[in-house]
């Protein structure tokens, strides 16, 4: 399920969702089961303290003695003591659950999203994929961890004394347990106001960081249509249904809180109304009093969490369902496992059984459609590529001129016919063999964080100072990192924010060529440099391009008139092929597209 089709999506209770989590829970289980057996632990310190208070009263106030003081005083630090060392290492051990489980999700996660096929990052936002991977997992894995830990405690201790009130006295503990019913409907009620209220603080609230967000980056635009007051407008109204939703919800959570308090309140009047009408009549001992009041006082708060919880399960299943609804999805382009086997994956690749690639091409009968399309981009295309052939695709902007490229580079499979590399099928051999034999120049450049040298070694990771500096000179990039301070090991910032647009595609121009491959690919790689840098790029890639099969998605015409052979693309399919000059003897679309540009 896609992002768009997912808004619509919704979940309810499923225990079999849940049960989808126990592969990453497994790893952990001898550190959750001493989680439990300490929090029942802690709970039955809370249980039993107040026995304490009780025999204190009974033994030591009311008979005026302080006999066995010393002895009570020894035991009573040490049930203390044993309290705070077991809650600190349950504290402990469920920072590393969620810890644990949360990296594992986001690594699980990730390594997944690394195998999945280009067209799931066509059908998904970056920030619907973020979310994925980091909101979802931390969710999970601090609701797995604390949801845990905390209804251990909060069931056994309410569990717990619900028996031991029961067998003090069946009547007072009868009194009070009256009250469970209505306490629990009414944090039911409130407890459904004050999710839905939260729902909508938070949709209100991305609504916002969307608007704060467009108001900065799109400040030229917003300044040169002079819409200032619009956006100003904008905002105020979402940061002002922030504010009423908000109080709205800080209201209902107030009168939550004073509906537990009075609750608590009325327990504990009900306890010492009945409590002391049963003491005075000599039935039961002023300290059991006391531990009926310590109970009343405290048993409404795991009602309480309760009726949260299970809104919480509700909430955190829909984290549960979107992060394992990633981990479903199976790649479009994936490997057969007897590939995988040969040539291993992008993770445990077998180089010793890689065979070596000429650049021989051959589309056979190739027919395709994007996965959620169902008009035909190609429909029986036939076009044979030799090795050292320069192939240029044309068209008018939007025409499909990527596609030819997509196919070549197995980020789509063919719907009917064949693509061959070296005379066979491209799916016999892996994906990672295919792609490291590719070198892809794409008309938006992408550097990672950190130095020059490090953005040129993604392309060989052993590259040497002299083989980077002569592929930065090869395309005429080696006067970037000359004027930097620190050269080669200068920072180019997140996504190269710290070069302009044309010095990261020279980069990447020049990654490329240090990865030395047999096949390059050119998506418009020069549209963005200057003529000048453009002019030392062509004269550079003629000789990098000898003996090497490439592919030129031509943004400026008068680039591509040396190509062996020209693609003209129009609507998604190839109408005209030829030279340069057998194209503008035909005067055809070829022609008309040339014509214009040269006006």
């Amino acid at each position: 399920m896609n992002e768009s089709a997912e808004k619509n999506h919704y979940v309810s209770l499923s225990w079999f969702g849940l049960g989808k989590l126990i592969p990453y829970l497994a790893p952990y289980s001898r550190t959750m089961v001493s989680m439990i057996l300490l929090g029942l632990a802690g709970s039955a310190c809370d249980i039993v303290i107040p026995m304490f208070f009780s025999y204190s009263l009974d033994h030591f106030v009311e008979k005026g003695t302080l006999e066995g003081l010393p002895v009570f005083i020894a035991v009573y630090l040490a049930v203390v003591v044993f309290q705070v060392v077991v809650n600190s290492i349950s504290a402990y051990q469920t920072c590393q659950i969620e810890m644990y489980v949360g990296r594992d999700m986001k690594q699980a996660s990730f390594d997944h999203l690394q195998t999945l096929s280009f067209s799931y990052f066509n059908q998904n936002s970056v920030g619907y994929v973020h979310a994925r991977v980091m909101s979802d997992t931390e969710r999970i894995g601090s609701w797995v961890a604390w949801g845990l830990m905390e209804g251990v405690w909060n069931l056994s201790f309410l569990a717990g004394v619900i028996v031991v009130m029961l067998i003090l006295n069946v009547r007072l503990a009868l009194f009070v347990l009256l009250l469970v019913p209505v306490v629990t409907l009414s944090a039911i009620y409130f407890q459904r106001k004050l999710v839905r209220l939260g729902r909508e603080v938070r949709e209100i609230n991305s609504r916002i960081t969307g608007n704060y967000n467009e108001g900065i980056t799109g400040a030229r635009t917003i300044k040169s249509l002079v819409i200032e007051k619009k956006m100003q407008e904008t905002f105020e109204t979402e940061t002002e249904n922030m504010r009423s939703t908000s109080v709205r919800m800080a209201h209902f959570r107030g009168l939550f809180l004073s509906m537990i308090s009075f609750s608590t309140s009325c327990a504990l009047a009900l306890v010492l109304w009945q409590g002391g009408k049963i003491t005075a009549e000599g039935v039961m001992a002023i300290g059991v009093l006391s531990v009926f009041m310590s109970y009343a006082l405290n048993m409404m708060e795991p009602i309480q969490w309760i009726i949260r919880a299970l809104s919480d399960l509700v909430s955190v299943q829909v984290n549960i369902e979107r992060f394992t609804r990633l981990m479903e999805t199976a790649a479009q382009v994936a490997d057969p496992p007897e590939i995988m086997e040969k040539y291993g994956d992008s993770f445990h690749p077998k180089k010793e059984n890689w065979e070596e690639l000429y650049g021989d091409i051959e589309f056979r009968d190739v027919s395709f459609h994007y996965p959620d399309g169902d008009e035909m981009i190609f429909e029986h295309f036939n076009l044979k590529v030799p090795q050292g052939t320069n192939v240029a695709i044309v068209g008018e902007t939007g025409a499909g001129k990527s596609t030819l490229v997509n196919l070549l580079c197995r980020f789509f499979e063919p719907t009917g016919g064949q693509i061959l590399i070296d005379g066979r099928d491209a799916r016999e051999r892996s994906q990672l063999w295919l792609h490291s034999n590719i070198g892809y120049v794409i008309q938006t450049p992408h550097l990672f964080s950190g130095t020059i040298a490090e953005n040129l070694r993604y392309a060989k990771p052993d590259a040497t100072r002299e083989e980077m500096q002569a592929a930065m000179k090869a395309v005429a990039a080696d006067s970037i990192p000359e004027r930097m301070d620190q050269g080669y090991d200068s920072q180019v910032g997140e996504g190269g924010d710290l070069l302009s647009t044309g010095e990261k595609q020279l980069i990447s121009f020049a990654r490329a060529v240090l990865a030395d491959p047999r096949i390059f690919v050119l998506d418009e790689a020069t549209s963005s440099i200057d003529t000048v840098t453009e002019k030392k790029i062509q004269e550079a890639t003629e000789y990098l391009l000898k003996g090497r099969t490439s592919f030129v998605i031509a943004h400026r015409l008068s680039t591509i008139r040396q190509a062996d052979v020209i693609l003209m693309v129009e609507d998604g399919k190839i109408i005209e092929q030829g030279t340069h000059k057998e194209l503008m003897q035909k005067k055809g679309a070829y022609y008309r597209l040339y014509s214009q540009y040269t006006l």
